[in-house]
């Protein structure tokens, strides 16, 4: 088989290293990709957004199957557009990626269907939006409606807080467009778990849980990112968890969906806050986490593109999904000054010894220069992951390996998986 991943970050280079493990597959294009999946895979100068490059691309190729890593093409319609083209695509299409599109949209789904979530309002209006503020309690969950890289979500402790929020998020418009709706929703305590799930529109199969580390700094201080470190499984998914979300859940969003002609296809990530009266669903995503998928993609024992097959044909009933009984911690390498403001461009050293058996080291923001050396190319630039016997050991060895990567401005927390001991 001939494949193309769409995407050019560390999710995607876990998505190629997975598809390179398929003994069905010859041939992987990856489109933009970045310099680390250019050694698995061939990249394609091709945004993710082009969607009519894209297709003419596939089509050229003769390619067997596309994989789209990325939410913004999903929730743009690129499902659709290659589908119109009679070409077998893994994802949703446009009308249910609006699951992570619009969180209006999944917070009203929620509500329909009794899928336990916290309790919110949502404005169009900042004016409205205000004056509802001035009488709720706080702390409170400011969350631009549309895509905002994992960044459009402002914890609010103070009314004064949550008035300059509804500035930044509606009138400054400092998401854009994302920021038109807004949806203020109460402040949930608990433990985050992260769950990713295959789906083929009435079946769904958990994959292994994970735990994300959001702030840019250690002890969760400092500006949102889009991650920097995540560890699997997290030993506060438990058996009840798991039992409770299956039955209220899981299983009641793949539903809900169909219900509403919106038919899900791919791969919904569900954030879980493991709160007092039980869990209760964040956000949902329409697509595997970013770093998320770096702790969960190698723990898979199954040929990757069996299952993502399975989730197009609807026959996922007929697979079992497999993970190693193990742990992996991802420690994510950072640019200093990410989310805010960093420089690029300096040469990279130290990946001569990973493995990718035990040590990986997937490629978020990288480039090769003119002289063919790999250099930062993004906030995000590494992540750097090891596999263990328990978290422990896997969160010892990932941090060991963060000193064989070198880099002028190199940025990581040191408290990556903290939660591990406190299980």
């Amino acid at each position: 088989m001939k494949v193309l991943v769409v995407g050019s970050g560390g999710r995607e280079h876990a998505i190629c290293m997975s598809v390179a493990k398929s003994k069905r597959v010859d041939k992987i294009y990856c489109a933009p990709g970045n310099a680390g999946i250019g050694q698995i895979a061939e990249c394609v100068p091709i945004g993710a957004m082009d969607f009519d490059k894209l297709v003419a691309f596939a089509k050229e190729n003769a390619i067997d199957f596309t994989i789209i890593g990325m939410d913004d093409p999903l929730v743009g319609g690129i499902v659709d557009a290659f589908e119109a083209e009679g070409l077998k695509v893994f994802g949703p299409r446009k009308n249910a990626a609006i699951l992570e599109g619009s969180k209006a949209f999944s917070k009203d789904l929620m509500k329909k269907y009794n899928i336990p979530t916290a309790a919110y309002e949502r404005f169009d209006d900042a004016e409205a939006a205000i004056s509802y503020l001035k009488t709720a309690k706080m702390p409170i969950v400011l969350k631009a409606d549309g895509l905002a890289l994992g960044k459009g979500v402002l914890i609010c402790n103070t009314l004064e807080e949550a008035i300059e929020g509804v500035h930044t998020i509606m009138m400054d418009k400092k998401f854009g467009d994302a920021g038109n709706t807004m949806v203020i929703e109460e402040f949930m305590t608990g433990r985050e778990v992260s769950v990713l799930s295959f789906v083929d529109g009435k079946t769904i199969q958990i994959m292994s849980s994970a735990q994300d580390h959001k702030r840019a700094g250690d002890g969760d201080t400092g500006l949102n990112t889009g991650g920097m470190g995540t560890f699997s499984p997290s030993p506060f998914y438990t058996k009840e968890v798991d039992e409770f979300c299956k039955k209220y859940v899981y299983q009641a969003t793949v539903d809900a969906m169909a219900a509403e002609g919106r038919e899900f296809k791919g791969v919904i990530f569900f954030g879980l806050m493991l709160t007092e009266d039980g869990p209760k669903v964040l956000e949902y995503n329409a697509r595997f986490g970013d770093p998320e998928a770096q702790v969960v993609l190698p723990r898979m024992k199954n040929d990757i593109i069996d299952v993502m097959e399975a989730c197009v044909d609807g026959t996922l009933d007929q697979l079992t999904l497999e993970f190693e009984d193990n742990a992996a911690v991802c420690v994510v390498l950072a640019s200093d000054g990410y989310p805010v403001s960093y420089q690029k461009g300096f040469p990279i050293t130290g990946f001569d010894k990973f493995d990718n058996e035990e040590y990986f080291c997937f490629h978020a923001g990288t480039a090769l220069n003119d002289a063919g050396q790999i250099v930062t190319n993004g906030g995000r630039v590494l992540g750097v992951t090891a596999k263990g016997k328990d978290l422990k050991d896997a969160r010892a060895k990932a941090y060991a390996a963060t000193d064989w990567i070198s880099f002028e401005n190199k940025y990581m927390r040191h408290d990556i998986g903290k939660a591990i001991d406190e299980a």
